[in-house]
């Protein structure tokens, strides 16, 4: 059985032009992987736990391997680079529930 997967992304922006590129550009990735967007930005509040990074991001994709793919895609490569360089933060890929 396949179960959806989600990439769960805590990133801290630090260079805005830098970070409004990435995000400008890689929903189109995302898509073409299967991926979509269930969170991205938006309000949140810390509930429990160290004090949270500035944004969030969930994003959920057909399969646990189909997540990897993006992940590791050429396409996605030098996306990659440019958030780990403009946001530096902390990305979980997790399996969902049957």
């Amino acid at each position: 059985m396949i179960l959806p997967s989600y990439v769960v992304a805590q990133v801290d922006p630090r260079d805005a032009d830098s970070f409004d590129e990435y995000k400008a550009a890689v929903p189109e990735v995302v898509r073409a992987y299967g991926g979509e967007y269930l969170a991205r930005g938006g309000r949140f509040q810390r509930l429990e736990g160290r004090a949270p990074l500035s944004r969030h991001v969930i994003m959920r994709f057909p399969s646990y391997d189909q997540a990897l793919a993006w992940y590791n895609s050429q396409e996605y490569q030098h996306l990659k680079e440019l958030r780990a360089a403009s946001a530096p933060g902390d990305i979980v890929l997790i399996e969902g529930l049957r």
